[in-house]
């Protein structure tokens, strides 16, 4: 089932996760898929490391959930430093095992040089293009409510998001943790004439030193509200169940706002989740 069909039927809820780098990490994994495919998940998204760095890894997942056919896998693909040959070389694998569904990323530059100077790809907006012109499945793009951090503007994000979309089927965002940051992304992209489906992206909080480092990676800001509340909690169970109503209430607003699913960060573990979908009375 592709994601495109899957929103034309109403809102969906979705996972992500990251590829497993050990036999005891494979095992949390496969603990975490089984708790939550009974929430009737519409897809489960799997993340592509820089540079292609956990691409064989993400083709296993994605191979596996794919023939398991139970819940759609969404395969994260990123372009820099990767070449033609290899994408064409991971996308027949893809659709030899009846994936549909790609989110295509620009990732993460490379530091050196040396990566760079081999790929054939520079933007999301380069592999959009190759992907529609020479294979048939369904587009996803990234979004940034608060915009990319490598913008140099936001009307300049803007734009560019809006020419990756005309091409593409649907984006999912960035977490972030106001819905207006989600409202003004909406708006901003109907005054360019885009209102192809736009799925938030949530992050149950979990841990106060984790989440500012991935807030500081994706360019998210956190508040002086919700900085001052977390420095009042002192045990990681009371932040975990913060970061679950937290998560439960932006869910709210977002689905109020006339979010067409929900997209959650599960960082590879359920109970975070579970609790959030109960809440919202999506079990």
């Amino acid at each position: 089932m592709r994601v495109g069909e899957l929103l034309a039927r109403g809102r969906t809820h979705s996972f992500e996760f990251f590829p497993p780098k050990s036999d005891e990490a494979q095992t949390q994994l496969i603990s975490t898929l089984e708790e939550l495919s009974p929430l009737n998940p519409s897809f489960f998204s799997v993340t592509y490391g820089a540079l292609g760095s956990t691409r064989h890894r993400t083709r296993d997942v994605v191979v596996g959930l794919a023939r398991n056919g139970s819940v759609p896998p969404v395969a994260h693909l990123t372009c820099v430093g990767q070449t033609r040959a290899e994408i064409d070389e991971l996308m027949g694998e893809y659709k030899a095992a009846g994936v549909e569904n790609i989110l295509a990323l620009g990732g993460d530059l490379p530091t050196d040089g040396t990566s760079f100077d081999r790929a054939e790809f520079r933007f999301a907006l380069d592999l959009v293009e190759y992907l529609r012109m020479n294979f048939d499945v369904c587009i996803g793009v990234a979004a940034h409510p608060e915009v990319h951090p490598r913008s140099v503007s936001r009307e300049s994000d803007r734009l560019h998001l809006a020419d990756k979309l005309r091409r593409s089927d649907f984006a999912m965002t960035q977490f972030f943790f106001d819905v207006e940051h989600y409202r003004r992304l909406v708006d901003e992209l109907a005054a360019l004439g885009v209102d192809k489906p736009v799925i938030p992206g949530v992050m149950p909080i979990s841990n106060k030193g984790q989440i500012v480092k991935m807030a500081q990676m994706s360019g998210a800001a956190i508040p002086t509200w919700l900085t001052n509340r977390l420095a009042e909690l002192d045990s990681a169970e009371d932040v975990r169940r913060f970061g679950v109503e937290l998560a439960t209430q932006l869910s709210s607003d977002l689905l109020a706002a006339g979010a067409p699913g929900l997209h959650f960060y599960t960082l590879n573990r359920s109970q975070s989740p579970r609790e959030i979908c109960r809440n919202l009375g999506l079990v």
